[in-house]
C-alpha cells in the first residue's frame, strides 16, 4: 500500500501537529525524526539497535546505492528491506543533493535532460535524469521515493532560482510519469530559496500534481537560521493538511522545534551520527565534546535524563577514553545516544502537542539547551 497520513491533534496556539503515518511496515506517530542510512546502513548501528531506540522510518540514498552495489543487485536481493534486513519503513532521497554536493571537483552541467557530472568515486562521467532517479528508486522498493530536483546553493540570484524552480517542476512531472511501483509513495519537493513568491509558486504548482506527500527542500545549504525559518513559512501554508510535510536535511534540536511549530511532520539528518564520530553528544544543556579533558574523570552518564543504552551503562570518562583511543565502540555509543536524543525529543513534542503545551515545552527546552551549547 501507499502511505497514509492521519491528523490526530493540532496545537491550539501554533501549527504544530501530532499525526499518524500508516505504512507497509506499521503505523508511526509524527512528528518523527528519521536516521540516515546513506549506503543501506545507519553508520555503526544494526537494525536491531535502531529498533531499540524506537526508530521508525530511516533513509537511504539513491545516488550512493546506484553507484554501489547498483540498483539491479538490490532488486535481485528482493529490495532494500531484505538487502539490509530492516523491517521498518524506508525513504530514499532522489540523489539530487549528492549530485550537487559530491560530484567530482563539483563540476556539473545542468541541462533540461538532467545533470551531467563525474562520479565522486572514480571520476567517470554520469548522467542522472528525473526518470532514472525514479526508476532506481522503484527497484530499491523503498516505501517513500523522492522527486528529482535541483538543490541550488545559497545565495543565488532571483533569476537563477526562478529558472531552477521551473525546471524542478518539469522534472517532477517527468518523474511522476514513469513512477511504476504501486506500493511506493512519491513525494514532491518545493524549492524557491529565500524568495517568497517563488516558494509560493513552487508549493502551489507542486501540490497540483497530487503527490503522496511534500517536502520543503533547499534549506540548510548555507543560509542563516532566520532565513531558513522564513523558507518554511513561505511554503508550508500552501501544502495540504491531509498529507505529510517533510523538512529535508534538518537535525538540530532547536531547528526541529522551529519546524514543528510551523507544521512540519518529518525530519532527517546525518548530523547526529556525524557528531558522534567527532566525539560530540547532545545533552539537555547543549552539545558537549567528550574529547574535552574535563571529562577524563567524569563517571556520570552523557545525559542523566536519557534512557538510551549508552547512558544506562557507560560514563563520559569511558566514552572519552574510547574516542581518544580511536575505538569504534565509542562512536557506536555516541550514535546510539544522539539518535535516541532526537527521537525522544519528538516523542516529548507529540505529548506537548496533545496537551496544548507545545510553546511551553519549546521554550523550556531552548532555555536549558542554550545554557551550555558551545
Amino acid at each position: 500500500m501507499k502511505i497514509k497520513y492521519d491528523l490526530l491533534k493540532k496545537d491550539n496556539a501554533t501549527n504544530a501537529r501530532h499525526g499518524m503515518l500508516h505504512t507497509n511496515y506499521g503505523s508511526f506517530e509524527t512528528p518523527i525524526f528519521m536516521p540516515v542510512g546513506t549506503q543501506a546502513t545507519v553508520k555503526t548501528l544494526s537494525p536491531e539497535e535502531l529498533k531499540e531506540i524506537n526508530s521508525a522510518v530511516i533513509l537511504s540514498n539513491t545516488y550512493h546505492l546506484w553507484l554501489r552495489p547498483g540498483a539491479d543487485v538490490i532488486d535481485k536481493a528482493g529490495g532494500l528491506h531484505k538487502f539490509m534486513n530492516y523491517d521498518g519503513p524506508i525513504l530514499t532521497d532522489s540523489g539530487g543533493f549528492q549530485v550537487f554536493s559530491l560530484a567530482k571537483n563539483k563540476k556539473k552541467d545542468i541541462v533540461e535532460e538532467g545533470v551531467h557530472f563525474k562520479s565522486h568515486l572514480d571520476g567517470r562521467p554520469l548522467l542522472l535524469t528525473p526518470e532514472l532517479s525514479i526508476q532506481i528508486q522503484n527497484k530499491l522498493d523503498s516505501d517513500i521515493a523522492m522527486s528529482f530536483d535541483e538543490c541550488p546553493p545559497f545565495p543565488v540570484t532571483y533569476e537563477y532560482m526562478k529558472q531552477s524552480v521551473e525546471r524542478t517542476l518539469r522534472w517532477a512531472k517527468r518523474g511522476l510519469a514513469v513512477h511504476s511501483n504501486p506500493n511506493q509513495s512519491l513525494f514532491g519537493i518545493v524549492q524557491g530559496g529565500e524568495f517568497e513568491d517563488l516558494r509560493k509558486w513552487s508549493a502551489i504548482e507542486t501540490t497540483k500534481l497530487n503527490f503522496d506527500g511534500y517536502s520543503i527542500g533547499g534549506t540548510s545549504v548555507g543560509e542563516d537560521k532566520p532565513t531558513m525559518y522564513k523558507m518554511i513559512d513561505y511554503a508550508i501554508k500552501y501544502l495540504p493538511e491531509d498529507k505529510p510535510r517533510y523538512l529535508m536535511g534538518v537535525g538540530d534540536p532547536i531547528d526541529i522545534l522551529e519546524g514543528v511549530e510551523r507544521g512540519i511532520d518529518m525530519f532527517d539528518c546525518v548530523h547526529p551520527t556525524r557528531l558522534a564520530r567527532h566525539a560530540h553528544a547532545f545533552t539537555r544543556t547543549g552539545k558537549i565534546n567528550l574529547r574535552n579533558l574535563k571529562f577524563k574523570e567524569d563517571f556520570t552518564p552523557i545525559d542523566p535524563t536519557c534512557d538510551c543504552y549508552a547512558c544506562k551503562h557507560y560514563t563520559k570518562a569511558y566514552i572519552r577514553h574510547l574516542m581518544v583511543a580511536d575505538e569504534t565502540f565509542g562512536s557506536r555509543l555516541l550514535s546510539i545516544h544522539n539518535l535516541r536524543f532526537l527521537i525522544r525529543l519528538v516523542e516529548e513534542i507529540r505529548e506537548a502537542i496533545d496537551q496544548d503545551k507545545f510553546l511551553e515545552y519549546k521554550q523550556e527546552f531552548i532555555n536549558k539547551y542554550q545554557k551550555k551549547d558551545n
